[in-house]
């Protein structure tokens, strides 16, 4: 068994998990701020807050096991990631403290303040734009050793092309998928004017998905032609990324299946991010760190895998629990609870 392998698709699966609770929340986020702002909140805000009350704190969870997990299979990436996500780093520290306190403050009645609704909104698109740094850093040109010291070019990290295609796919998507739940969930709920609503946002930003996942191909055919062509043998997993997103977008337009069209949605995000993962490998920091070079000992990562594995199958019946006694719950989803 290749245990480096299987710790990094454990770790991937674990930051799958993340990109779809946390873009949900996130993209929740905007848009009761734009509804607020457009004096619409009456519309959506109630449903997005019976989303948000069960479910906001374990949307953490998924990434607190993957920065444990990364840094105890792969410990030379502390070393290096340290340095070059001090700054994006301390700044989504910053942003989720920030997003925090508007659930402390949300119970005491600030959620009725528009500022503190445009902090909690601004935050949710802020903080994956800057953890999407982290992306782009693993792509290598953003990092150099000087005389045993690494150094992070942070000037030719805020001027790349290709570092900018990634902040706008991780904007895009946080939206495009949240608006997708939230439009069966409007459903589910039978709130016609919500659900209204939530389809047109879905609608509006599944195009801006689309294009901002060709400009980061494109981008990244200039910025590592190594990954590039890795990810070109691979093209039968975006392939499929791009059919499940167009049968999700068709179902959104003919206003029927919205369940079936958010499972689509997360084969499409599940297709994209595997492949992606799997042609960026061996390297987890091109070209410092590998899966073998910065691995820990097999011991170790045997007893990792067999933590993480077990952690998985606690974490996701709970999950599935949390969903059935609240989110779905036929009641609760109408607000009757």
């Amino acid at each position: 068994m290749d245990i480096p392998i299987v710790g990094m698709t454990v770790l991937w699966v674990f930051l799958y998990g993340y990109l779809i609770v946390a873009s949900i929340d996130f993209g929740a986020g905007f848009f009761a701020f734009y509804a607020q702002l457009t004096k619409r909140d009456d519309i959506v805000n109630n449903l997005i807050s019976r989303y948000l009350s069960p479910v906001w704190e374990v949307t953490n969870v998924f990434f607190v096991f993957f920065f444990v997990g990364i840094v105890g299979f792969f410990p030379q990436t502390a070393y290096y990631y340290g340095t070059a996500l001090l700054v994006p780093g301390s700044i989504a520290l910053v942003l989720i403290a920030i997003r925090g306190s508007f659930y402390a403050f949300g119970n005491y009645g600030a959620k009725d303040s528009l500022f503190y609704t445009f902090l909690y909104g601004a935050t949710g698109l802020l903080i994956p734009a800057s953890l999407s740094t982290a992306l782009s850093i693993s792509e290598g040109g953003f990092l150099e050793e000087r005389n045993g010291t690494v150094v992070f070019l942070a000037n030719e990290l805020f001027t790349s092309f290709y570092s900018w295609s990634v902040v706008f796919l991780a904007i895009v998507s946080v939206l495009f998928i949240s608006a997708s739940f939230l439009t069966y969930y409007a459903d589910r709920a039978s709130d016609s004017k919500a659900l209204s609503l939530l389809r047109k946002f879905a609608l509006f930003w599944a195009p801006p998905t689309i294009i901002a996942s060709f400009l980061v191909f494109l981008s990244l055919q200039q910025h590592n032609p190594r990954h590039f062509n890795h990810a070109l043998d691979l093209w039968w997993m975006f392939g499929s990324s791009l059919l499940f997103f167009m049968i999700s977008v068709w179902l959104i337009y003919k206003r029927k299946n919205f369940g079936t069209a958010f499972i689509m949605v997360m084969l499409q995000f599940f297709f994209a991010f595997f492949g992606y993962g799997a042609s960026h490998l061996p390297y987890i920091l091109d070209p410092f760190v590998t899966i073998y070079s910065g691995y820990t000992n097999e011991t170790m990562g045997i007893t990792l895998v067999i933590v993480f594995i077990a952690g998985l199958l606690l974490l996701i019946p709970s999950l599935i629990l949390l969903l059935r006694l609240f989110l779905f719950d036929a009641e609760y989803v109408k607000g009757k609870k």
